[in-house]
C-alpha cells in the first residue's frame, strides 16, 4: 500500500481507507507493509500511530510541496509531475518482493512514473483524476465548467490572460499524463460517478483497465459499538470535516428554527468550527468537536436520523455507509456518487435523497415526526471490507 497521506495524528477517510483493507489483508494472511511519508511525524511509531498491524516504510518525502503557487496565482505545469515523479522513485526503491503494489493518493499521473510491468493499481478516492484541487468546487458550489483555463480563478480571484494560459496549459497536462497512466495500469475508482465525471473532461481516455468498487466499513467493529445502543428520538448526527463544500452552515441556515424538539449533534473540526458555533451553536445544535471512531458510532447508532449534508459531490460517502449499516435513516442531497449508496439500504426509503438544501431539511422534519425506525442489523453486510477485499484481489490477479 502506498499513500501519501500518511502518517498522521488524525487521519483522514483515504488514511482510513488505506489502514483498513491493510489490517484486513494481514488478517487473511497476506503480508502487507504501508509506504508512505519519511517526512511526517511518527517515525518508527508509525505504524501504531495509524492503527497499523503491519510494518511501514517511511519512503516519500513530500516537504515544500507549495512551490510558492499562491503568491504567484497561477497552477505550476511542473508541481504535480514533479512529486508524481518522487511518489514513483519511492515505489522503484521498495517494491521488489512485492506482488502488488496499491496506491491510494492525489496524484493519478504517479502511474506513469512506475515501471510498466510493475504490477500497479491504484484507487481513486476524490475528484482529482481531472480536477487539480481535487473538490470541483468553486465559490460555494459544484463547478461544472469543462475548460481548462476556467481553472485559474480558483488560484487567483482575476487572473488574466497570462496567468490563464499558465494555469491551463498546467491542467491540460495534469488531465493527459492521468488518462496516460489510466491506460497503462489499474485503476479502481470507488463510485461509478468518478469515472463518468473524468470520462466528460477526456472522453477519449482508454479506462479498459479500470474498474469500479464502492469503499467499505468495519462491519463487524460497527454492530459491536452500537450493541445495545438506545434511539434517541429526536437526536440528529452530523459528522464529518467542517469546512468548505461539507454544506454544515448551509444546514445549519436552512434547519434555523423549522425543527423544533430536535438536538442536532455535530461532531467534526476544521476551519469552519468556530464561526458556525459563535452563529448556531446552543440547546439545539451542539458542537462536540473531534471525537475517537467509537464514540462517533455510538452517536450515529444512538440518532434518530444522521444528516450528511454536502454541498459538493461526495464520491462514496463513508458516512453514509456507516449509518446505513447502523440501520439509521440517512438523508443528504442528491450528488455524486450518494445515490449509488442506496443499493446498501436496510429496508426501502433508508437513504433519503434531496434536490436541495431547503428540501433536505423539510424531509428531515418530516422523517423526525415518526418514530425511530430499529430494524435487527443482519450477521454480515456487502458493506464489510471482508465483502470488498475478493473484488479488489481478483483486480490485482487480472
Amino acid at each position: 500500500m502506498v499513500s501519501e497521506d500518511l502518517p498522521g495524528a488524525q487521519i483522514g477517510g483515504l488514511g482510513k481507507h488505506v489502514v483498513t483493507l491493510a489490517n484486513a489483508l494481514l488478517e487473511l494472511g497476506h503480508e502487507v507493509a504501508i509506504l508512505g511519508r519519511s517526512d511526517a511525524a511518527g517515525g518508527a511509531a508509525a505504524a501504531a500511530q495509524i492503527g497499523f498491524g503491519g510494518r511501514f516504510i517511511p519512503a516519500i518525502d513530500f516537504r515544500h510541496v507549495g512551490w510558492k503557487e499562491l503568491q504567484m496565482g497561477v497552477f505550476n505545469p511542473f508541481k504535480r509531475p514533479w512529486f508524481a515523479r518522487k511518489i514513483g522513485r519511492a515505489i522503484a526503491l521498495h517494491a521488489a518482493g512485492f506482488d502488488v503494489v496499491h496506491y491510494h493518493g492525489h496524484l493519478p499521473l504517479a502511474g506513469l512514473h512506475v515501471d510498466p510491468a510493475l504490477n500497479f493499481v491504484q484507487t481513486r478516492h476524490d475528484q482529482g483524476s481531472e480536477c487539480v484541487t481535487h473538490l470541483r468546487f468553486r465559490d460555494g458550489a459544484v463547478c461544472t465548467s469543462s475548460a481548462a483555463r476556467d481553472c485559474a480563478g480558483c488560484i487567483h480571484p482575476a487572473p488574466g490572460p497570462l496567468r490563464q494560459c499558465v494555469s491551463a496549459h498546467a491542467v491540460i497536462r495534469y488531465r493527459r499524463e492521468t488518462a496516460g497512466a489510466f491506460a497503462r495500469h489499474k485503476t479502481i475508482f470507488v463510485s461509478d460517478f468518478l469515472r463518468r465525471r473524468f470520462l466528460q473532461q477526456m472522453p477519449a481516455a482508454d479506462l479498459s483497465f479500470c474498474r469500479v468498487i464502492h469503499n467499505f466499513i468495519q462491519y463487524p467493529l460497527l454492530t459491536t459499538l452500537a450493541a445495545h445502543a438506545q434511539v434517541r428520538a429526536g437526536q440528529v448526527l452530523l459528522a464529518g470535516r467542517i469546512d468548505t463544500g461539507k454544506g454544515f452552515g448551509e444546514f445549519l441556515a436552512a434547519a434555523r428554527g423549522r425543527l423544533p424538539g430536535a438536538v442536532i449533534s455535530i461532531v467534526g473540526d476544521g476551519p469552519q468550527r468556530a464561526a458556525l458555533e459563535r452563529e448556531h451553536g446552543g440547546v439545539q445544535a451542539v458542537f462536540l468537536g473531534w471525537q475517537p471512531y467509537a464514540e462517533v458510532i455510538a452517536l450515529g447508532a444512538r440518532s434518530h436520523v444522521c444528516v450528511v449534508p454536502s454541498v459538493w459531490e461526495e464520491p462514496c460517502g463513508t458516512t453514509v455507509l456507516e449509518a446505513l449499516a447502523l440501520g439509521r435513516q440517512c438523508i443528504a442531497l442528491a450528488r455524486g456518487g450518494t445515490p449509488e449508496l442506496a443499493a446498501y439500504q436496510l429496508y426501502q426509503g433508508q437513504l433519503q435523497l434531496a434536490a436541495s438544501m431547503e428540501q433536505l431539511v423539510a424531509m428531515l422534519g418530516a422523517t423526525l415526526a415518526r418514530a425511530p425506525l430499529t430494524p435487527p442489523l443482519p450477521a454480515t453486510s456487502p458493506m464489510d471490507v471482508f465483502q470488498a477485499i475478493p473484488k479488489i484481489l481478483d483486480c490485482y490477479v487480472e
